[in-house]
C-alpha cells in the first residue's frame, strides 16, 4: 500500500482494509479504510476485554465513529461510555484511551487528522507481543503512552 499525499477515491469494503491490509495489533484486529497525509482512517474490531491503553497524540486530532457495540472512553481523566452511533472527539495533545469492559465484541471507525506517522506504526506493531517493545516504538512515531495508572 503506497503512502499517498491525496486521499484515492474509492470504496473500502466492509470487513477489508485498504489494499487488503489487515493489521494484528496485540490481539485486535485493524483494518486501513483510508490513508492519505491529511488523515488516515482504520476500523477496529475489539474483543470484550481488549482496550488500548492511555496515551497521547502530541500532533494529531483523533475520533471514534462506534459502529457496534460499547466503548469506555478514558479522555483528559474522565470516563465516558460511547455506543453504536456515537463519536468521540480526542483533541491533539489530550489522553485518551478506549476499553471494551463489556462481554460483547464492539467495532469502530477511527480516524487520525493530519496521518502523521500512525499507518507506520501500526504496521510496525503488526503482531508484535512484548508491550515494553510496543510502548518504545509507538513513541518513536509520534504516540505516548502514560503509565498503566492513568488507565484507573
Amino acid at each position: 500500500m503506497a503512502e499517498k499525499d491525496e486521499v484515492e477515491g474509492g470504496i473500502t469494503a466492509n470487513g477489508k482494509g485498504y489494499g487488503n491490509v489487515e493489521w494484528n495489533i496485540l490481539g485486535q484486529r485493524y483494518f486501513p479504510k483510508s490513508v492519505g497525509a491529511s488523515s488516515f482512517a482504520f476500523e477496529t474490531n475489539s474483543a470484550a476485554g481488549q482496550f488500548v491503553p492511555v496515551h497521547v497524540h502530541p500532533t494529531q486530532d483523533e475520533f471514534i465513529l462506534v459502529q457496534e457495540g460499547e466503548l469506555q472512553v478514558k479522555l483528559d481523566g474522565k470516563w465516558f461510555t460511547a455506543s453504536a452511533g456515537d463519536l468521540v472527539r480526542m483533541p491533539r495533545g489530550v489522553p485518551h484511551g478506549y476499553f471494551n469492559k463489556t462481554d460483547k465484541p464492539a467495532r469502530a471507525l477511527f480516524w487520525v487528522s493530519p496521518a502523521g506517522r500512525l499507518k507506520e506504526l501500526f504496521e510496525k506493531l503488526h503482531n508484535m507481543t512484548d508491550t515494553d517493545e510496543v510502548v518504545k516504538v509507538s513513541a518513536e512515531h509520534d504516540v505516548d503512552f502514560l503509565p498503566p495508572s492513568a488507565n484507573d
